[in-house]
């Protein structure tokens, strides 16, 4: 996967929002080898059997010429390593060492990097071969601290979605089939995206003592007895670009939330080749004095001055930028439209006489005429405020009119072909009976959602009565 600076900018908007809220819960950045050997992926027996099938291999450390000034793999290497798939074994390795007593703990711990799954069929950015993500993973003294560090975590993803890229989501724990490979309990944000299908957006793992016997982490307690660990680990991948493109976007392009966007405004100035652009020149720039923060800083460019850039926050690295390229308006509107800016400003002739200008919200369309003296840092702030509520409540309508409820199997079956979506019913979770539901609906349970009634009602495939409430979808 290749991602090119303006996706790039997305996620580095993700990743430095997303970092100040770990490092408030007091974690700290770390980074851990990228090849793990073949053997420590055996320490943990559910593990290994969860990843086997999606592990890169490499057995050879360098090529070499052979007879006929072929390159042929050389120099095989003492044991074969895997390209980590994820970072469970390494970090607890190195955990085992690092712990001795119950004053070295907690460890919290975040590392941002690539990880490959050789996936069978790539989607960008929803499933893809090598990804880029945080996996945070904590050593604690007890299984109290450990449960709620797993459920602290992801209730920072849940808000992260909410607030800053306005994709509402479900929490909930997985069921036994569908947590991750060596955890006691799986915890999941899943987003329903508007072709009908479920994403799972982020996952927390109580992880127990499973990893911490297997690599041998023990701490000395405070009673003086040589006790096993009890560990976590959560994580947020590229995969939230996917979230949000699949959440807000339409058939022009993309619509990003305002948080995120690289680019806040796009201003356009509407003239053909033959006018003179000078009274425009002048009109923007006396737009650009009222509506730039006094700490605004033009970004000088040697390659492409037809697009002058102004950054207007140093911490989120935010710009607004002015197009004057020798385009049609129409092609420069369609650009920026396809790009997803929350706000698009034209300003031609017509506007410098009445000091005045077209704005218009790429989220809902809507044009309105402005005098240009109205534009202020204060009007840009209201603006990011309302395109936000108008995303997040159009997402959150979206979901609620796109979820179900089925009292049968056979509605079960009937809502997931005729209208996808999201599908709650009555449910006792069981490996077996979910892998036939997976294999004749192609749907799974997205989760077990936390907001259970503790009703008792009937379970729809065994028609046994239960409490438990799941939700099932389509699925990447």
């Amino acid at each position: 996967m290749v991602i090119r600076p303006e996706g790039y900018a997305i996620w580095e908007s993700i990743q430095r929002q997303l970092d100040k809220r770990i490092k408030r819960l007091g974690h700290v950045n770390a980074y851990f080898p990228m090849l793990i050997p073949q053997s420590f992926l055996t320490k943990e027996a559910e593990h290994v059997e969860g990843f086997a099938m999606e592990c890169a291999v490499v057995t050879h450390s360098k090529l070499e010429k052979d007879s006929g000034n072929q390159l042929q793999p050389a120099g095989p290497l003492e044991e074969p390593m895997v390209i980590r798939p994820t970072s469970e074994t390494m970090i607890n390795h190195m955990f085992s060492q690092w712990v001795q007593s119950y004053r070295d703990l907690p460890i919290l711990m975040n590392q941002w990097c690539n990880v490959m799954r050789w996936e069978m069929r790539t989607r960008l950015f929803l499933r893809t071969s090598e990804f880029l993500w945080q996996e945070g993973h904590t050593v604690h003294e007890t299984e109290e601290e450990a449960e709620q560090e797993t459920l602290r975590m992801l209730d920072t993803y849940a808000e992260f979605c909410e607030k800053v890229l306005a994709v509402p989501v479900i929490k909930g724990r997985k069921t036994n089939k569908e947590k991750f490979a060596g955890a006691v309990h799986t915890y999941s944000i899943e987003a329903l995206l508007q072709d009908g299908k479920a994403l799972q957006a982020g996952t927390s793992h109580f992880l127990g003592q499973n990893f911490s016997k297997g690599f041998d982490i023990q701490y000395l307690s405070r009673e003086q007895k040589l006790e096993h660990a009890w560990t976590t680990s959560w994580g947020v991948s590229t995969r939230l670009i996917g979230a949000l493109i699949m959440t807000h976007s339409d058939d022009q392009g993309l619509v990003l939330p305002p948080a995120v966007a690289p680019q806040l405004i796009a201003i356009v100035p509407i003239l053909n080749k033959k006018q003179d652009d000078t009274e425009v020149r002048n009109t923007i720039n006396q737009l650009l004095s009222n509506l730039l923060p006094k700490d605004a800083i033009k970004i000088e460019s040697a390659h492409n001055d037809d697009i002058e850039k102004y950054i207007i926050d140093e911490n989120t690295n935010q710009q607004i930028v002015v197009d004057y390229r020798k385009h049609r308006p129409g092609d420069k509107r369609y650009y920026w439209e396809k790009r997803g800016i929350p706000l698009r400003i034209e300003i031609g002739p017509r506007e410098v006489e009445s000091r005045s200008c077209m704005v218009k919200r790429r989220c809902d369309d809507t044009r309105a005429t402005m005098q240009i003296d109205d534009l202020t840092p204060d009007w840009l702030q209201d603006q990011t405020n309302t395109i936000y509520n108008l995303m997040f409540e159009k997402a959150q309508q979206f979901t609620q009119q796109n979820t179900r409820t089925a009292n049968s199997y056979e509605q079960l079956k009937q809502l997931l072909e005729e209208d996808a979506g999201l599908v709650r019913c009555y449910f006792e979770p069981n490996d077996e009976i979910e892998k036939i539901i997976q294999e004749e609906t192609k749907a799974a349970v997205r989760n077990i959602p936390f907001d259970q009634t503790d009703d008792l009602g009937t379970c729809i495939y065994t028609g046994n009565p239960t409490t438990t409430q799941v939700y099932f979808a389509l699925a990447y």
